[in-house]
Formats: structure tokens, sequence, C-alpha cells
């Protein structure tokens, strides 16, 4: 087996299993709660930043931990040395609040080691619904823990990414948003919040948000400064969307697909995305359909494992399995190289950053 198999395979365990930490001086760059990778933690091997889960119930009981020293940080399997790793150093920008006074890291955290995100809307029709909440999602958790805010202002997110950038050299943003009660499902706020940050620095952006009613929504993102867009199906199968995420399932399959080829008509091929939790029940062959379909779109299907998160309904979920991922991840891998449909040609994003799948290694 290749060195870059033997990372990949590494890589994807990692994430499917989780990370131990012995200790709170090894928290460093990590979130609890939320929305986005929550419970993970940014590290780097080999010079590769991933995104993975240390706060999760399979991370406590994961054969990997970290052992630091006077020389740094090892990952250790079984206490078997592994590998030298180095956590992702707290941003600049983290120390600063905003002229009213609240923290920047309410308003915006750094992903990886160069990726500013924000989610917009902290709340969403769905989840305030018991009957409709999508059975994974923490969006409440960080609001409720009053690590956040529920709606970020233009003004404040703007004034925040311009710092990440002079500060810290972050190189793309990804704003994400619940879903209001609105026909536009999302579309409006992000609009103008990437009118004011397009006003203040140059950044490439991606929005994140469900298909909104009206297609002329993508032209007025398009135009408001969003680089890439991301609509999430998460879950591909109907019945398990329907059990799942019972809310969000009333936007059907072929909705999400119309809205995928009407999103690539603006902002072209391969800067359209979706994220398809592996791991909730879709089989290997249903997964690996759907993100055949999406490449002839144009659309790069952006895979992960799915991560259980303490205080939702599946927190007692086991996580899929690194044989499992490396399924799905090692051909559609190969699919997208062959149709030229690279994470590194998506201007902003979470496929762009690839963090929190290894799906990027199988590309290569």
């Amino acid at each position: 087996m290749s060195k870059l198999a033997d990372r990949s395979r590494l890589f994807t365990e990692l994430q499917t299993h989780g990370v131990r930490l012995q200790d709170a001086s090894q928290e460093h760059v990590s979130r609890r709660g939320g929305a986005g990778p929550s419970d993970h933690q940014a590290i780097t091997i080999d010079g590769i930043t991933m995104m993975v889960p240390v706060y999760t119930q399979s991370a406590w009981r994961s054969p990997f931990s970290v052992v630091s020293g006077d020389e740094g940080h090892r990952l250790t399997e079984n206490t078997i040395p592994m590998a030298d790793i180095t956590f992702a150093d707290t941003p600049h920008f983290y120390d600063l609040q905003t002229a009213d006074g609240v923290p920047y890291t309410h308003i915006a955290t750094l992903h990886s080691r160069d990726v500013l995100a924000t989610t917009v809307l902290q709340t969403c029709i769905r989840y305030e619904s018991r009957r409709k909440a999508c059975k994974f999602c923490s969006i409440g958790q960080s609001l409720q823990a009053g690590r956040t805010i529920a709606h970020k202002s233009p003004d404040q997110l703007a004034e925040v990414a311009k710092a990440a950038v002079e500060l810290d050299g972050v190189k793309h943003m990804v704003m994400t948003t619940g879903t209001p009660a609105t026909s536009d499902r999302g579309a409006s706020v992000l609009c103008e919040s990437a009118r004011a940050i397009k006003a203040a620095v140059d950044l490439p952006l991606q929005g994140q948000c469900e298909p909104p009613k009206d297609p002329v929504w993508y032209a007025r993102m398009k135009e408001a400064g969003i680089d890439s867009l991301g609509m999430h199906l998460e879950v591909v199968t109907p019945s398990l969307r329907k059990t799942l995420m019972p809310g969000k399932a009333e936007v059907g399959i072929e909705e999400y697909m119309q809205a995928f080829r009407d999103a690539v008509d603006v902002f072209g091929r391969g800067q359209v995305s979706t994220y398809i939790l592996a791991g909730l029940g879709d089989t290997r062959e249903v997964i690996l359909e759907t993100c055949q379909h999406l490449i002839e779109i144009g659309v790069y299907p952006f895979v992960v494992p799915f991560v259980p998160i303490n205080g939702t309904p599946l927190e007692d979920h086991k996580p899929p399995s690194a044989d499992f991922m490396e399924s799905i991840l090692a051909p559609l891998g190969r699919r997208l190289k062959l149709a030229a449909l690279r994470s590194s040609d998506i201007k902003a994003g979470c496929g762009r950053c690839g963090a929190c799948s290894t799906l990027s290694e199988y590309e290569r």
C-alpha cells in the first residue's frame, strides 16, 4: 500500500473513531454543539489539517489518543506512536469584540486553519418543532449555552471577516443559516451578509441554505457576492429522510435536484455542492448512485462520516466504520477526478476546505 493510501486510511479512521484528548491543555481550536463540525477539533498531520471528533461518546472509546510532552504532541493508537501532530493556534481575532461588546467568537469561528465560518441565523423553523426537527441537528446548543447570538448583523459579520483576514490570514468563508419561515429559506439574509462582507474585505464566500422556492434567488446571491453555494441533502433515501429529518424532508429529492440544476446554471459547474452524511442508514450503493447523478449535474457531493453529537436524539447512534467510508470515498474520489470536479477548484466553502472528510485525499 502506498504512503498516500496509508495516510488516507489513517485519516478516515480518525474521523470515524475520533480521538481521545488526555486533558484540557490539549483543547485548542475546537467547538461543542452548534452548526457545522460540532464536537470536533482541528489537528494537522503530515501537513494536512482535518476536523476530528473529540467530545463525542465514540471519541471517548477511541483507540486513538494524543500524548503531549516537551517535544510536542503525538498521536497514538492503543499506546503505539503513529504520527506527530500539531494543533491549530487560537486565532488573534478571538481576543476582540465589537463596539457594542459582542465577542468576535460569538459572530464567527475558525474552522480548520484558514476558514472562517458563521451561522447567520442561529434559529431554525425545523429545529424549533420537536416533530419536524432533524434528529442529528444541534444548531440551538451553542445559542442556549450563550456562546453565540441569534442573528449576526451584516455589519458584525463584515467587521469580524475583515479582522480574520488581516490578523489570521483567513482564505475563505462559509455562511450557513437556520431556515426562517420565509419562502427564500435563508437566501435573503445571506445576500445582506455577503454584500456587507464583500464591501469590507476581498474574501471568497460560500452561502449555505435550503433551496429557495423561487430560483431567482440564485442570481441574487451571486450578484450579492456569494461565490459558491451549498444546499445540503444530508440523507438521500426518501424514507430515511422522513424519519430522520421530517421537516426538511418536505423539500423532496426531486425538488433538490431541480434546485441544483438551477443553481449550477448561475454559479457554474463545480461551484454548487451538497453535504451527504454517511452512516445514517443510506446504503453505499444509494449514496454512490446519488453522487453520480450529482456529478452529472455539475454538483460536488461532499460525503462526510456522520458524527453523533451529544444532546441530540442520535447521540447514541454508532458512527460509520472506516471500511464503510472507504468503500464510498475511494470510488467517489476516482469519479470526481475523472469528471474534473475537484475540491481544489471550488472557490469557497466546505468542499474547498475538505477538513470534515477525507474525500479530497481520495481525489488524489
